[in-house]
């Protein structure tokens, strides 16, 4: 777990990385070096799998245990938790909010479902959340795009595109935004969601 705390930190947010790559994907790096200074503690999580050197992501009840377990070191600190997570991390997130009293859940590339296969939808799982959810996708992720996101109850959801970004929020040099407009539309729609938190 790598720390970036706030100085003055009234919410943290644990975010960790998908099944495809660590924590120093571009959009959980944005996130620790922008939130800080909105007073969130960010936690970048590797899941022990990374941590053991494994090539390949386990079962969902594992990634599940080994997020439990971190849990606890989490919420030492006294403040009100976030859970996040990008793509497989996502839906630990989703999967586990209630139950372990997370505050809310943050969904970056939430693998709606496996690519070019709508029918398999995982939505079940992030309407499950119970708690107040932000999903931050890309107009082009080929595990959902945010049209095929499921019209939502009040209150159960909120989504931000990044457009013409694919799951990695990487956007093509044709888009006409940079990768760095891209990577400021997350941090900033984060921000202003976290602040909306109370």
């Amino acid at each position: 777990m790598t720390w970036h705390p706030a100085r003055k930190p009234r919410l943290v947010l644990a975010v960790s990385h998908g099944a495809g790559g660590g924590i120093e994907a571009r959009d959980l790096r944005a996130l620790a070096a922008a939130l800080p200074a909105h007073g969130v503690s960010v936690a970048l999580v590797e899941q022990p799998w990374r941590v053991a050197g494994k090539k390949l992501a386990p079962a969902p009840k594992t990634l599940d245990a080994g997020w439990r377990g971190i849990w606890p070191a989490l919420a030492a600190r006294g403040l009100p938790v976030i859970s996040g997570g990008r793509s497989a991390g996502a839906r630990v997130a989703c999967r586990t909010a209630a139950e372990l009293g997370a505050h809310a859940v943050l969904a970056l590339s939430f693998p709606l479902h496996p690519p070019g296969k709508p029918e398999k939808s995982r939505a079940d799982e992030l309407l499950g959340a119970g708690v107040p959810t932000l999903v931050v996708q890309g107009g082009n992720d080929p595990f959902g795009r945010p049209v095929e996101f499921p019209e939502a109850p009040e209150g159960t959801y909120d989504l931000i595109e990044v457009a013409n970004a694919d799951h990695g929020f990487a956007v093509p040099k044709r888009a006409g935004t940079t990768q760095e407009q891209a990577l400021d539309s997350i941090t900033e729609g984060v921000a202003k969601w976290v602040a909306s938190l109370g």
